[in-house]
């Protein structure tokens, strides 16, 4: 990513993240005062609203049980920013209407009641936000294609964003590998975001090796996501590969069952190295079209993007299906597909909502999943 690009990414999130924790500070400070002492409600507040940045330094530059603490305690802070200020939000417009009708006169315990309430509801959001994300279930995809295989059928295990590090850990690694083998898959991808970022947490205790992969499984294929640029590619595939997971950047697998493959690299690698990837038509140029072939491609198709290529399924993930309401709405402008299953011009897309999360380990409005996909061929 260039410097000046970098700089004003930062810059913005910068700017929106101090602005939202001071709004919350001065509405948090009228509503507990005189419930709790003041310089202790300022220091607590400023070691949560510090939490999240202070855990992405230290994953960055050391791996220590600190930092996990730090992103998980920060994560948590972003969620309840997010729900505690639309909650305000919608409670200052109440309080508004109600003194503009002259119904009931609002005066200050009032008001703190309400604000107390506000921030209660939002902790509960996310406390079911978070058991959300615990559960994850197996989604279940027929598809038919109008081409011929060397086989009838075969069963696909797709996961994307998994998003090992700080916060997903080996104990999610034990049950994706426990919802894998229900599955009994013949083939099992990785639709990138399989490492959260920076690579620390997880080579301190080699997370990827607690993946394990169902026995049924001949095939085992990823790409790269945008996160796996992050904390650095020549890291963090090296690292995927060496748990023999191999990665496909730009080019197409044959499968004995006259399947082929094509992995993309993620659209975001020109941001960080500076190469551009290669277009889908091009990547797809040697292909033979009278046998079905699958794309893995992390980032779904932008909304306003025109694809040409011959292809019958596509699979995505990245967009976690919004992870928080109602950031799904955003997800769902800038997509072709934010979420689900859908055919476009003949061709098959699934968009999955990802097993991780990243930054709060909260889900409202969308769930953890594994893809179960039978492709059914021509005879």
């Amino acid at each position: 990513m260039r410097s000046r690009d970098l700089i004003i990414f930062f810059s913005v999130i910068l700017i929106i993240y101090s602005a939202v924790n001071i709004f919350l500070f001065f509405r948090g400070a009228s509503a507990f005062e005189g419930v709790t002492d003041k310089n202790v409600y300022t220091i607590l507040f400023l070691l949560l609203s510090l939490s999240f940045p202070a855990g992405k330094i230290l994953e960055r530059n050391s791996s220590l049980i600190i930092a996990d603490g730090l992103n998980l305690i920060g994560g948590f802070w972003l969620s309840f920013m997010l729900y505690s200020f639309i909650v305000i939000i919608l409670s200052d417009l109440v309080i508004l209407i109600i003194n503009a009708t002259g119904i009931y006169e609002i005066n200050i315990r009032v008001k703190q009641i309400i604000y107390l309430s506000a921030f209660c509801f939002a902790l509960l959001l996310i406390t079911a936000g978070f058991l959300n994300t615990i559960f994850s279930v197996v989604r279940r995809y027929n598809i038919q294609i109008s081409k011929k295989a060397s086989v009838r059928s075969i069963r696909i295990a797709a996961v994307s964003d998994i998003h090992l590090g700080s916060v997903i850990r080996r104990r999610s690694m034990r049950l994706l590998s426990g919802k894998l083998d229900s599955v009994k898959p013949d083939i099992v991808l990785l639709l990138g975001d399989i490492v959260d970022g920076e690579i620390n947490p997880v080579l301190r205790d080699d997370l990827l090796k607690s993946l394990r992969l169902p026995a049924t499984a001949k095939y085992i294929y990823a790409v790269t996501g945008n996160h796996e640029y992050i904390g650095g590619s020549s890291k963090t595939i090296p690292y995927i590969e060496a748990n023999g997971i191999p990665v496909l950047q730009d080019e197409v697998k044959d499968l004995e069952e006259g399947i082929q493959i094509a992995g993309r690299t993620d659209r975001d690698s020109e941001r960080y190295t500076g190469r551009k990837r290669k277009d889908l038509d091009e990547l797809l140029k040697n292909c033979d079209h009278t046998r079905p072939v699958i794309i893995l491609d992390h980032q779904p198709p932008y909304r306003k993007e025109d694809i040409s290529a011959d292809f019958d399924l596509m699979l995505s993930g990245h967009t976690h299906n919004g992870q928080m309401w109602p950031l799904n709405y955003l997800t769902g402008r800038l997509y072709k597909i934010k979420y689900g299953h859908k055919i476009i011009n003949g061709s098959h897309y699934i968009v999955s909502s990802g097993f991780g999360s990243w930054g709060p380990r909260v889900r409202i409005g969308s769930k953890a999943e594994i893809l179960d996909i039978t492709l059914t061929f021509k005879d």
